[in-house]
Parts: C-alpha cells; structure tokens; sequence
C-alpha cells in the first residue's frame, strides 16, 4: 500500500520529537542519532506498521533497533 508522503513526514516529525523527548535530546540530535543508526530508514520502510502502533511502543523498538546498529541509547 502507498501512503501521502506529508503523512509519513507527519509521523515522523512527531515521533522524532517523543524520542527526543525521551532521551533529554533536541528535535536535531534526535533525527541525528536515528540517521546515523538507521532508525529513520527503518520507519520509512515499515510505515505501515509503525504508524498503527502507540509512540511509547515504537520508541522502545527503535531505540532497541538503533541499538544493535551500534547506537548507544537504550
């Protein structure tokens, strides 16, 4: 199924923020980190999962993601 890129931007936007949020990191340090640990690519690639589940629940499971890719927040 293909979603509206200003959707998936949306989605992005805001989840990046409550990552930020919860790991003390700015709005730029956030996208940063799931840039460099492949968090991004992964949400792009599996939108149609993670924007049907809860932003707590996504956080855990990238943070984790992130985390066997070599990031150090868990």
């Amino acid at each position: 199924m293909e979603y509206d890129t200003k959707d998936k931007l949306e989605w992005t936007l805001i989840f990046t923020s409550v990552f930020g949020h919860r790991f003390g990191l700015t709005l730029k340090q956030a996208f940063n980190y799931l840039s460099r640990y492949q968090g991004i690519d992964f949400i792009d690639r599996n939108y149609g999962y993670v924007h049907t589940q809860s932003f707590q629940s996504m956080v855990d499971d990238i943070s984790e993601y992130c985390h066997r890719k070599g990031g150090a927040l868990v």
